[in-house]
């Protein structure tokens, strides 16, 4: 009997070797690669109001330059500080309840597999084995309880990098014509064309890794730069509007 399960086992592991699932999970990363995009349309809206409100090509080349560089940067690196911290206190948490209260984390693991299916004879056994294995019910509690994810150490700081360089780079783009041609209707105009392109370029490389790679690359296109054009319209908009 044990060498026919220790078989069954051995041709599950082959089974698992030789079936490669093509599932991107690397969300974290392409999510900070992909930040590209709001590089461009962000500062891209910025300068199509302040275009639109008329004023200096310096001021809008500096406001431009500024908004890239710093706020959306501390932001995004706030923001995965703040996730590592909450993390840490829900883990002591879990580990005190565990140690204080067994009997109800337990019942909760039952709660969750039932949730599932799974029939009280059948996660009776799962929970005592993760009742003997207290690192095990841990990590189960996080995942199936709490829904979190043990973020990188490193992570808020690499984010942080990762996220800079991509509103570097997007940045630049629509604030490029403001660089180069003197005129600040021109350097809108110039900006407009460019920028809409990129999206397109950014929205299509997107979709291909984030989706379906038939139909979802040409509507991650269309949709991204309809959002930079709608963003950078109504900002020159609003701005043509309050300062006549």
């Amino acid at each position: 009997m044990a060498e026919n399960g220790h078989a069954d086992l051995e041709k599950q592991r082959l089974l698992l070797q030789d079936h490669g699932e093509k599932h991107f999970m690397s969300s974290e990363v392409i999510r900070d690669i992909i930040g590209v995009s709001d590089g461009l349309t962000v500062p891209f809206a910025l300068a199509a109001g302040l275009s639109g409100a008329q004023v200096k090509l310096g001021i809008i080349l500096i406001a431009g330059i500024v908004e890239v560089v710093a706020e959306n940067n501390a932001r995004r690196y706030l923001a995965a500080k703040s996730e590592a911290d909450h993390y840490a206190r829900e883990l002591k948490r879990e580990q005190e309840e565990i140690v204080n209260v067994p009997g109800i984390e337990a019942a909760q693991i039952a709660e969750i597999l039932s949730q599932y299916g799974v029939e009280p004879h059948e996660y009776e056994p799962l929970v005592n084995v993760l009742r003997r294995n207290p690192q095990a019910w841990l990590d189960f509690m996080i995942k199936f309880e709490l829904r979190l994810e043990e973020p990188d150490p490193l992570r808020a700081l690499w984010s942080a990098i990762m996220m800079a360089l991509s509103y570097v780079a997007g940045g630049t783009v629509p604030l490029l014509p403001y660089m180069i041609l003197p005129v600040a209707q021109d350097a809108l105009i110039a900006s407009v064309v460019v920028t809409i392109i990129t999206l397109l370029v950014f929205g299509f490389i997107k979709g291909y890794f984030t989706g379906n790679r038939v139909n979802r690359p040409f509507k991650s296109a269309f949709q991204t730069a309809l959002i930079g054009a709608v963003a950078s319209a109504a900002a020159f908009s609003i701005a043509k509007l309050f300062r006549e």
